[in-house]
């Protein structure tokens, strides 16, 4: 059986916005979209900014959800995160979140990794 990656990853998203809010984080924007990069979560709780990649798999074969989250990704997260700030003018501390779902038949596994990855690693 084949899997449509972009419905299976939309769906980890749903589950993420959904952990999100019941962890009481005002959700501000889903899929974000800076020309041709995007911000998948873009919450608020405690007056900190948190930019949330979430990475959905369907196996651990490859290695863990997050581990797909890698410098090049980073980067382009954080130049979103600088386009999103910018275009409204926001002066706020900023968190870089992950959380990793691995999603198979009999269950599924969420990870929320607060300061998952630092602005300044660049």
């Amino acid at each position: 059986m084949k899997v449509n990656n972009y419905a299976f990853g939309r769906e980890g998203e749903i589950e993420a916005v959904k952990h999100l809010k019941k962890e009481g984080y005002n959700i501000l924007e889903t899929n974000w979209h800076y020309g041709r990069f995007e911000i998948d979560i873009i919450a608020m709780k405690d007056d900190v900014l948190a930019i949330v990649e979430v990475k959905t798999r369907a196996t651990d074969y490859f290695g863990d959800p997050e581990d797909a989250v890698d410098y090049l990704k980073r980067k382009k997260i954080i130049e979103c995160a600088d386009a999103y700030i910018e275009e409204r003018d926001l002066d706020i501390d900023v968190r870089f979140d992950i959380i990793a779902i691995l999603k198979t038949k009999e269950k599924t596994l969420l990870r929320h990794i607060d300061d998952a990855f630092l602005p300044f690693e660049f």
